[in-house]
């Protein structure tokens, strides 16, 4: 009865662990930028003198689905959207440095161009600073010009360039906070291909009608899981009064 048990209870434990991974996909399915991860199981034979005829669950990886989310439109000039692979290369408050696709922008009060997280957006040469009273454009680049709103017209002037890296996907792990990290710590080098489109965002890769799909299949196999425990302690129970009634 007991490997029964400890069997069913692996199963449900690791199926509960995916229902958690996708309710927090669908939670993050409107969120900017958002990239879902899947929880990845597989089944590992119970190896001893008899029949391999049991299999317990263990965690092979949570892996991070990379697909390019939708672009939306936004027509708002601080808001920059990644083409293709990349990301946008922010500044921590401890001086590290992370990455991110959640292209949309602001200017501090301190005139640093950051992200709606409070993060500052790192540029080629540190934080981009963006003076007073100036229209403010991003280049497909990722050069950031500034337009004077008072004097001489159509005056353009770079005022920095967005850091855009593309390192292996590979080598990114995703944090606590949302943004991602190379596993080595360092700093990602800048990639010249990695292209932006300005006033545009890119939105969440949840698909949200498979992430509700895949949410009914694991409630299903939960109960199953449930079900299981609870039929091997009704056998329990009668086995044991079985045994009492013959002594």
């Amino acid at each position: 009865m007991d490997r029964l048990i400890y069997t069913a209870m692996t199963g449900a434990k690791h199926v509960f662990m995916q229902q958690a991974g996708t309710a927090n996909n669908l939670a993050n399915a409107s969120t900017v930028g958002f990239k879902a991860q899947e929880h990845r199981f597989r089944a590992v034979p119970i190896q001893s003198e008899a029949m391999p005829t049991r299999a317990f669950v263990v965690d092979a990886s949570v892996a991070d689905v990379f697909d390019e989310g939708p672009l939306m439109f936004t027509g708002r000039n601080l808001d920059v959207a990644v083409q293709g692979r990349g990301w946008l290369a922010v500044r921590l408050p401890d001086g590290s440095e992370a990455y991110t696709r959640a292209g949309s922008l602001d200017v501090n009060v301190n005139g640093e161009l950051e992200t709606k997280s409070g993060y500052t957006v790192q540029g080629d040469g540190g934080a981009i600073t963006i003076p007073p009273d100036n229209h403010i454009e991003i280049g497909p680049d990722g050069t950031v010009s500034i337009i004077q709103n008072y004097g001489t017209p159509n005056n353009v002037n770079p005022v920095g360039r967005l850091k855009l890296v593309n390192p292996p996907e590979g080598d990114l792990v995703r944090g606590a906070d949302g943004l991602f990290r190379l596993r080595n710590g360092q700093a990602a080098p800048v990639d010249e291909n990695v292209k932006v489109a300005s006033g545009a965002l890119e939105g969440s890769n949840v698909n949200v009608t498979d992430a509700m799909v895949n949410l009914i299949s694991l409630s299903r196999q939960f109960e199953m899981q449930i079900k299981l425990l609870q039929t091997a302690d009704q056998n329990a129970q009668r086995a044991n009064q079985l045994l009492s009634l013959s002594s």
